[in-house]
């Protein structure tokens, strides 16, 4: 398990703590269902993909974000900012 760290300044602790019972169970919910989200979008786009060019689907959701990661359907958004940008500069 891969870990993220947040961090908050005091008064934005002492606001979040005015709304969150736990400001740590609040985030990690809002993480986890963000990246939840993130993940039924990549393997929609496999799906698509895979079935359109006659690709045998991977079976697991692990295995189906990689696998859209490795034929190229999915990037980063890192790589898309720096490829973007490049493209700017290019034109």
């Amino acid at each position: 398990m891969t870990t993220l760290t947040i961090e908050l300044t005091a008064t934005e602790l002492k606001a979040l703590e005015s709304v969150a019972v736990s400001p740590q169970d609040w985030a990690d919910n809002a993480v986890k269902n963000r990246a939840m989200n993130a993940s039924d979008n990549i393997i929609a786009t496999l799906i698509k993909h895979c079935n359109a060019n006659e690709i045998a689907i991977a079976v697991g959701i692990d295995a189906q974000v990689t696998q859209a990661y490795d034929l190229g359907i999915v990037t980063t958004a890192a790589a898309a900012n720096a490829a973007a940008e490049q493209f700017v500069l290019s034109s």
